[in-house]
Parts: C-alpha cells; structure tokens; sequence
C-alpha cells in the first residue's frame, strides 16, 4: 500500500511539472503559477515519504499489508534531501566566507564589500542578512548614476530576501532535477526574480538609466556562484530582452505574498493524513 502512495504522488508530480508552459501574463500570474509547478510536486513527494516513514515497515492500511521496500525508498529520498541540504549550505557557506575575506568600502551611501576584479559585479552574498558586494571594475566604470541604479537594484535583492528565498528553491531544484521542467521553472524564477528587484529599483531611480546598467553589467561574466548570491546580471543574456522592455514600460505592481495564495500547497500534506489509517 506504501508503494502505491509513491507511485501515486510519482505520477502526480510528473503531470504537473509536464503541464508548466511559459504563457503568458502578469507579474504576480507567473510568479504564483510558476512557484507552485516548482514546488508543490517535490513538497508532496517530500510529504508522502514523511508519511510512510512515520507508518513504519510492518502493519496493515486499507486492509493490504505493507512492506519495507517502499519503507527502505522513503528512507533513502529523505536522506538525499538530507545530504543536498548540507552540502548546498557548505557551499553557501564558503560563498559567504570568500565575501568576508574582501576589504569593506563606501560605496555611495552604502558600505560593501569590494571584490578585486576588472569584471562588472554587484550582488548580495550570504542568508537572511546578506551583504552587498561589488566589484572594482564596477565602480570604476560605471558613472555614479549608473552605479546608484545597480545599488537600488541590490537593495531590491536585500528587501525581498531573495538569497535566503533562492537557497531553498535552489536546494528544491538540486533534490528534483529528475522531474520534468525542472531547469526552464528555475530559470524562470530567475528571470522574476530581477524583474522584482527591476521594479523595486525603477520606483527610486530613473528606469532608462538602470536599463543602460543592466546592458553593461550582463554582458560581463559571472564571478560568483548563484548559491546565496543575487546579482544584476544573473538571469543571464537570455533573459536580457525581456527586462530591458519591463523596464521601459509602466511600472507593473509587485505586490507581497499573500495568504490565499499558499492555499493550493497545503494539498500536499493530504499524505499526513493516512497515517490514521495505518494499523
């Protein structure tokens, strides 16, 4: 019976995932719809294995006797989150370290850290409390109304927690690269991801000029890894387009999370429930 919970919440999983299509539609549209695809079929993977975990390899449930090979399977998932967790947050970690070890600078009003490279970067490095991080390239290149557009879009970043939000759904995307949409979901969440801290930063500085940053800054290549890191350019050039027309028409609202639009995901803790049925 346990197998059949798994295979049932396999083949729901799968048929989301399948079903994602990159339509059309508002900021908030996308994001809810594209957050719930990425994350509820691993959440109800996730719960489902919980389930059959606490159940136990013996015993009876809708009259069938259970066995420990889906125990054994449950096991095995759980601890492959388990390890993916820590080794995401090992390499967060030495992202974070690697950012301390650069000298602190006032950058404009702002105190960051300054990375000794010719490249164009600007990011937030760390957890719940990043740290801004620029590199001298940057700030050697760029105009001071052009580096306070790239600032206000860090700001952005650090306002929405985006680093903090990003590592778990970047733990999510390392534990379910098997399902189907994994990587265009994610790139998706990327690419909304800048939109929001666009829309943070066209509300403080004129939007034209941060357009101008964003073309210089994403044509440079990457210097840090995208674990606990949100920088300008890290949607990528592909994505570029896209931006540079957001910004250039009126603002769209990005509002706060909203209860209401968590509800769909307390479906997937529906597998919780059988364990009252298990004897």
């Amino acid at each position: 019976m346990h197998l059949i919970m798994i295979l049932n919440a396999l083949a729901v999983a799968w048929w989301l995932r399948s079903a994602w299509n990159q339509r059309q539609g508002n900021w908030n549209l996308r994001w809810q719809r594209s957050l719930f695809l990425f994350l509820f079929p691993p959440l109800l993977i996730f719960m489902t294995a919980i389930a059959v975990l606490f159940m136990g390899p013996q015993g009876q449930m809708g009259g069938m006797y259970t066995g420990s090979i889906s125990y054994l399977l449950a096991l095995i998932y759980l601890a492959f989150f388990a390890i993916s967790c820590i080794k995401l947050a090992f390499q967060g970690w030495q992202s974070v370290e690697s950012a301390r070890n650069c000298p602190l600078v006032n950058v404009g009003d702002r105190r960051a850290r300054l990375l000794q490279t010719g490249a164009l970067f600007a990011g937030q490095i760390g957890f719940w409390q990043p740290e801004l991080v620029v590199s001298q390239g940057l700030v050697q290149t760029l105009s001071p109304a052009h580096l306070e557009s790239v600032l206000a879009h860090e700001q952005g970043h650090h306002h929405y927690r985006d680093t903090f939000w990003f590592f778990w759904l970047g733990w999510v995307r390392s534990c379910t690269a098997w399902l189907p949409n994994t990587e265009p979901l994610w790139e998706e969440l990327l690419a909304l991801r800048e939109l929001r801290a666009d829309g943070y930063a066209a509300l403080q500085v004129d939007p034209l000029v941060l357009a101008e940053s964003l073309l210089l800054v994403v044509s440079s290549s990457p210097v840090l890894s995208e674990i606990c890191c949100a920088a300008l350019g890290s949607s990528g050039a592909d994505r570029l387009e896209q931006r540079v027309e957001a910004l250039l028409a009126p603002p769209e609202p990005t509002p706060e999370a909203q209860l209401q639009s968590w509800h769909g995901f307390l479906l997937a803790f529906l597998p919780l429930v059988t364990v009252m049925f298990h004897s």
